[in-house]
């Protein structure tokens, strides 16, 4: 049995990560992490049988009451590499320049497509879940899941279109490789 700090190391990155993906500001990313980690441990969460889609299903949804709140959504990019999740690096700061740029790229793109499509995409590519896990994890049924994954690869294919990306240059970078450069965990 996983104490109330364990949870929290376990699962604090993973957390924050969905919640930055989700409101794209840094500062109001750590606050919704707390209150995801505030919810959680006020709650008997040691019953939850699947507690880490249990945990981004809390983080999901208090990105979105967040983005509900909010006048406006706020299109911040990302201030230093160490907030995507990567740590002290031995490569040559040419590559580390060329990552944080990338990942500047893809948090602009990620955060022109709608909060539900984003919080999919979140979820399946930067997490690894399952369409049956999205699902649970929002609430919703494996056939929306399914097509607000398809609409939000639809609509990524167009933003990548506008930006001047070649179906040939994406089709070369898989998303395995696209969560490498935001510093993201894949598995």
């Amino acid at each position: 049995m996983q104490s109330n700090r364990e949870l929290f190391e376990a699962y604090s990155k993973a957390v924050y990560r969905t919640c930055y993906y989700m409101v794209q500001d840094a500062a109001d990313a750590e606050d919704l992490c707390q209150e995801v980690f505030i919810t959680v441990f006020r709650s008997q969460w040691q019953n939850v049988e699947h507690t880490r889609a249990w945990i981004m299903k809390i983080a999901v949804n208090t990105s979105l009451n967040h983005l509900k709140r909010s006048s406006s959504l706020r299109q911040k990019l990302v201030q230093n590499l160490h907030l995507w999740g990567g740590g002290v690096s031995e490569e040559p700061v040419e590559r580390l320049v060329e990552q944080k740029e990338t990942a500047q790229e893809w948090a602009r793109y990620m955060s022109r497509l709608p909060a539900k499509i984003r919080a999919v995409l979140t979820l399946r590519y930067m997490h690894d879940f399952s369409l049956a896990e999205i699902s649970e994890a929002l609430s919703i049924p494996v056939g929306t899941a399914k097509s607000r994954q398809h609409k939000g690869i639809k609509m990524m294919k167009e933003i990548l279109a506008e930006a001047g990306i070649k179906d040939e240059e994406r089709r070369d970078i898989g998303h395995e490789e696209t969560g490498t450069y935001a510093g993201a965990a894949i598995k």
